[in-house]
């Protein structure tokens, strides 16, 4: 084995010594460690400096609780997290999730992507991440109200806007993001750029709502680019029905592709018309409602329960925007004999190990989330900028903006995987590009 080899082989074992039950993050751990021996190899500097080592090792974790009372007058507790990952090239930045299956491991690993692939933007912001085991489903409105202000309470110790700028994930939306910028502002006062995804009155930016899923369309659009290809006419079939997937639905639609199903954790839709991303936006964002709902309003639609990738029809593209491991190896294989030849995730590290190894089996180009879904994290940055002006933007020169940073992402991920003769490794090339900056940063900076 190479000494690249064999130094990865050591932070890995160091990383599952100290933390052997984090699945999620020992997962992503691999996955990028696969990578980068080529980079390692070209570098050896950064192994006489264990930079893995440190990469790998959030520079700040915080853990509390978060009690709050239920409109019953009972006291509940949940716990809160925020991973302040790396700083080296910006203030930590990314999203809250509020969801039951929240835990440490879980925003480690969302962390350590949201490193790369914010360094991938090209703009100045670390990576970080946080949220509760709070399920925000099934409460009403006051209930969110208390525990966000609680929760923020405790987290506004933690950031500020050159510290740490958190946003919306699963689970926090508009309503969500603004209950906890109301309690910041009470408690710290007036600091529009403390958080993102804000409402438009209070400093939020234009097209942040449509921004990841929009942003994914131009990936896949850059990506089908390279091989001379466009998405009109393509057939798609889309998983999740919020924020990511409505939007890259009528993206994908505007951009003459006809997207099949879309999903919940039910069940899913298809419709061999074209799914109205209308009518589902009404049904998620406005009702509340499942995505069964969708059957009862539009004729050509049928309802099905279980996930949309156990479901056989011939598509050419799948856009994957629900939850992380939702394609696994066997549906992998299933995806390849529907005809797919493009996975592009809209959610973060929605595919397996085997789900991967399946794509290179049967040459299936894959867009990685951190490269893919990089435009939620993007505009966000893009909004820092606009409350640090105090000025607001056009819908469209956000969404010019948003283009160009995707266009760019493919481009960079392509630059690197075409300099270490990956072919269309667009994974490796992406966590290559992403890397690179940071190491660089890091480097620069010293032992820290």
């Amino acid at each position: 084995m190479s000494a690249a080899t064999d130094y990865l082989e050591q932070v890995r074992a160091d990383i599952a010594k100290r933390d052997p039950n984090q699945t999620e993050f020992l997962e992503a751990i691999d996955n990028f460690f696969k990578t980068i021996v080529p980079v390692l190899e070209k570098h050896p500097e950064y192994i006489k400096t264990n930079l893995l080592g440190r990469i790998t090792e959030p520079e700040r974790g915080i853990q509390f609780r978060v009690p709050w009372v239920n409109d019953n007058g009972d006291v509940q507790v949940n716990r809160g997290f925020r991973v302040q990952f790396n700083g080296a090239i910006g203030p930590y930045k990314g999203g809250l999730r509020f969801h039951p299956t929240v835990n440490l491991s879980i925003v480690k690993f969302l962390g350590f992507e949201q490193v790369f692939k914010n360094s991938l933007t090209g703009l100045p912001i670390g990576g970080g991440k946080g949220g509760s085991d709070f399920n925000p489903k099934g409460k009403s409105d006051a209930e969110v109200m208390r525990f966000c202000q609680s929760f923020m309470t405790e987290l506004q110790r933690h950031i500020g806007p050159d510290l740490d700028v958190p946003a919306g994930d699963i689970g926090v939306g508009g309503r969500e993001i603004g209950f906890l910028y109301g309690q910041y502002r009470r408690l710290k006062g007036y600091q529009a750029g403390v958080l993102t995804g804000k409402g438009l009155s209070f400093g939020g930016s234009l097209a942040r709502t449509e921004a990841t899923g929009f942003g994914l369309l131009y990936y896949t659009e850059a990506l089908l680019a390279a091989d001379n290809d466009d998405l009109n006419g393509k057939k798609i079939k889309v998983s999740g029905a919020g924020n990511v997937a409505i939007y890259a639905i009528q993206k994908a639609t505007e951009l003459g592709a006809t997207v099949l199903t879309a999903s919940d954790s039910n069940g899913f839709v298809y419709d061999p018309n074209g799914i109205d991303y209308k009518v589902v936006q009404q049904i998620k964002e406005v009702e509340r409602g499942r995505i069964s709902d969708y059957a009862k309003r539009v004729e050509t639609a049928e309802y099905h329960e279980g996930s949309v990738w156990d479901f056989d029809v011939d598509y050419d593209i799948a856009l994957p925007c629900a939850t992380q491991n939702e394609i696994t190896g066997e549906r992998a294989e299933r995806l390849a004999k529907n005809g797919a030849k493009v996975v592009a995730s809209g959610a973060n590290m929605p595919s397996t190990p085997e789900a991967v190894a399946s794509y290179k089996k049967h040459n299936i180009l894959l867009g990685p989330a951190k490269a893919a879904n990089a435009g939620g994290v993007a505009v966000s940055a893009l909004e820092m900028s606009q409350n640090s002006e105090r000025l607001g933007w056009t819908f469209e020169e956000v969404d010019n903006r948003l283009k160009k940073i995707m266009q760019n992402i493919f481009a960079e991920s392509k630059a690197a995987a075409d300099e270490y003769d990956l072919g269309k490794d667009y994974l490796a090339g992406a966590n290559i590009a992403g890397f690179n900056k940071v190491a660089d940063a890091m480097m620069a900076q010293g032992i820290i």
